[in-house]
């Protein structure tokens, strides 16, 4: 029998594409969807033929002796043989951690002198990240690993540089809360890997690679400074800079068929939205201070309730 780990999505609140230039970053489990390795009655199932794929990565990083963690590939491969699989309910390309959870998953169960999730010190989480960004790389061609790791931490962690970051805890809901922290659903998966070529090819140009470096990196930080402090009003006022940043220079990751929405946020101030990961599809991340009122304003929208604020 296999122990059943259970692993969550996660949603990357501030940091999209600024950690990639050392902004600060801020990530939380969502634990609405998960997924789980377990033994398929189909012995070649999809998600099976997935994971033979990841073993040859997996394979040839040991062989190659650049392979960052120990796995025990014998049982890995035994397990593939007799039909395991990764059975899970996160949605791919929606910039909520499937890639994360099934690399969790994998180390949880076959690293060898594995990192113990409920026993981390500070100074194992750079070398976890990094583990996990190697694991990662297969799906997404160059990964933080910072998805894998808020999937087996199942904590909030704060991104303050590559090489320093930390568990944190979250403002708590009250009963008065009004306000939230919502998906929005475009309907669409996006794709990780061209929308951060594109950001790349966008940072060769000097104007942009300011405007990342300083405004971004200013209305990021400052957002998650604040959320953390549970201090709601400099939040939603750099959220609206921020919001309106990302609509100026970030379009092309923003689906057409909700830019006016976008901007209707930003002049209205009910709600304010931002990319959720990548963008280019997916999920849409909003911010609001009263959740009933940007329901009724995103009527024609699917959105999910994250967290009360």
């Amino acid at each position: 029998m296999i122990k059943e780990s259970q692993f969550y999505s996660k949603i990357l609140l501030f940091g999209e594409y600024g950690i990639i230039q050392d902004s600060m970053g801020l990530s939380i489990p969502y634990n609405f969807y998960k997924g789980k390795l377990h033994y398929d009655a189909d012995t070649y199932s999809e998600s099976n033929e997935h994971l033979r794929t990841y073993f040859t990565y997996l394979s040839y990083l040991e062989n190659q002796g650049t392979a960052l963690a120990k796995l025990d590939l014998a049982r890995f491969k035994q397990d593939l043989l007799n039909g395991i699989a990764f059975d899970s309910s996160i949605p791919q390309g929606f910039g909520v951690g499937s890639s994360g959870a099934l690399v969790a998953a994998i180390y949880d169960k076959y690293a060898v002198d594995k990192i113990d999730p409920e026993n981390i010190s500070k100074e194992e989480l750079p070398r976890l990240k990094s583990i996990f960004g190697q694991l990662e790389s297969h799906f997404h061609g160059k990964s933080s690993g910072l998805d894998p790791l808020i999937c087996y931490l199942n904590l909030p962690v704060i991104i303050k540089s590559k090489e320093d970051l930390d568990t944190v805890g979250l403002p708590q809901e009250t009963t008065s809360s009004k306000g939230a922290i919502f998906l929005l659903n475009t309907q669409v998966p996006g794709e990780t890997q061209p929308m951060v070529q594109l950001f790349m090819e966008k940072m060769k140009e000097k104007g942009f690679r300011n405007m990342v470096k300083t405004e971004l990196k200013k209305y990021n930080d400052e957002c998650i400074t604040s959320f953390l402090k549970g201090d709601f009003s400099p939040l939603f006022t750099n959220l609206k800079h921020l919001s309106a940043l990302l609509l100026q220079n970030f379009s092309p990751m923003i689906p057409d068929a909700f830019k006016e929405a976008w901007s209707n946020g930003i002049e209205t101030g009910d709600y304010y939205l931002k990319l959720c990961g990548s963008g280019g599809g997916g999920y849409i991340l909003g911010f609001t201070r009263d959740f009933e009122k940007a329901q009724i304003e995103l009527k024609d929208y699917q959105l999910e309730l994250v967290h009360k604020i």
